[in-house]
């Protein structure tokens, strides 16, 4: 779920999955902004899909189009505005919900916090990996992106930690990945 995108995605790693050819792809038209940092991006093609939620007794079922983009993601696909406005729905960011309407009652589609704790680390890992890879070599001389020795400030940090600023890890599992802390 995707509050703040104006897009619903698909991944075509999700497409191939599908097993849906990409001749059925049609012309998307335009490229989007704010998916990939500092850069515009082109979708491979739009598709519409059938999408249904909940069970035989009580479902909805609508046809939302989809981006289909041509890069890694930690998710399947994306559901933005569009979705929860064909579907009359409303999302919970704190709780993991989606509930909308329906006769017999509202469908609550829920998800795991461990599931999104996942989805995130994975996201984290192909963000890091994407801002470092050598396809964006410019990226790694800013001072914004480069990985700074915060004990030792260069002219390369933006940031100069004082001497009450203290590292936190945030991954128990690396403890590269760490937040400064000022009081």
């Amino acid at each position: 779920m995707d509050r703040g995108s104006g897009l619903n995605i698909l991944y075509v790693d999700t497409l191939d999955a599908m097993r849906i050819p990409r001749p059925e792809l049609r012309l998307a038209g335009s490229p989007y902004h704010g998916v990939i940092p500092g850069a515009q991006a082109y979708p491979l093609g739009q598709i519409g899909l059938l999408v249904t939620f909940s069970s035989p007794a009580n479902f909805r079922s609508e046809v939302l189009t989809f981006k289909v983009v041509d890069f890694l993601g930690s998710y399947h696909a994306i559901l933005g505005r569009p979705c929860y406005a064909k579907f009359m729905a409303i999302p919970n960011y704190t709780y993991l919900k989606l509930k909308m309407p329906r006769p017999n009652g509202v469908i609550t589609m829920s998800s795991a916090i461990s599931h999104a704790f996942a989805c995130d680390h994975e996201h984290y890992d192909l963000a890091t990996v994407g801002v470092y890879s050598s396809e964006l070599p410019w990226l790694r001389e800013t001072s914004i992106l480069a990985v700074p020795d915060y004990n030792k400030p260069t002219s390369l940090t933006a940031f100069h930690p004082l001497e009450e600023t203290k590292a936190v890890g945030v991954d128990p599992t690396n403890p590269a990945k760490t937040v400064w802390i000022r009081t």
